[in-house]
């Protein structure tokens, strides 16, 4: 893996940890040129930051800042390594935790929230997790959530103002881009 475009074109980010998938080299390329300029000066969330891949993708390319969020250590260890590879730490924050614990704190607003739960996780709880996301107001208005989801997975139910602006598709893999209201 390594980081697509932008300040940090071409890092080769850290081994993957164990029992994490990371969205592709192919699916963020994809992603991002479908956001263009929505990440610069944007303040990012990563949720099930995993690598952290899509928050350094974010910060290469402009973005202001980013949180990164996962609960599992090697997870934490390996976005902490990724960032000083990239030469991004002074701007990004990487927090330990559960990502359902976190949005009941006033974590502030972001504009992009990337939200790559593991595909096992039930679509009943990644609706309650864009539910909350919605409740607490983490994501500003007309800001996005990135979704990304197995093909087999995709039940979920968006929060009631909010619309899908694009569903991309690579693989077994597909990346929802959600307009908050």
């Amino acid at each position: 893996m390594r980081v697509i475009a932008g300040s940090a074109k071409g890092t080769r980010l850290a081994a993957v940890p164990a029992g994490t998938r990371p969205v592709s080299d192919r699916a963020r390329e994809g992603l991002f040129s479908s956001l263009g300029q929505a990440v610069v000066e944007a303040r990012v969330v990563d949720l099930f930051a995993g690598t952290g891949s899509l928050g350094i993708e974010a910060l290469s390319r402009g973005a202001a800042s980013a949180l990164f969020v996962d609960s599992a250590p090697a997870a934490v260890k390996v976005i902490g390594e990724n960032l000083r590879r990239a030469r991004l730490a002074g701007r990004g924050t990487v927090r330990r935790q559960d990502v359902r614990a976190l949005l009941r704190q006033k974590i502030g607003q972001f504009d992009v929230a990337f939200l790559d739960p593991p595909y096992a996780t039930p679509d009943a709880d990644v609706s309650r997790i864009l539910d909350e996301l919605a409740g607490q107001g983490v994501v500003a208005s007309s800001g996005r959530v990135i979704l990304t989801r197995s093909s087999r997975n995709d039940t979920f139910v968006i929060p009631l103002h909010w619309s899908t602006e694009r569903r991309l598709s690579y693989g077994d893999s597909i990346v929802y881009v959600i307009r908050a209201a």
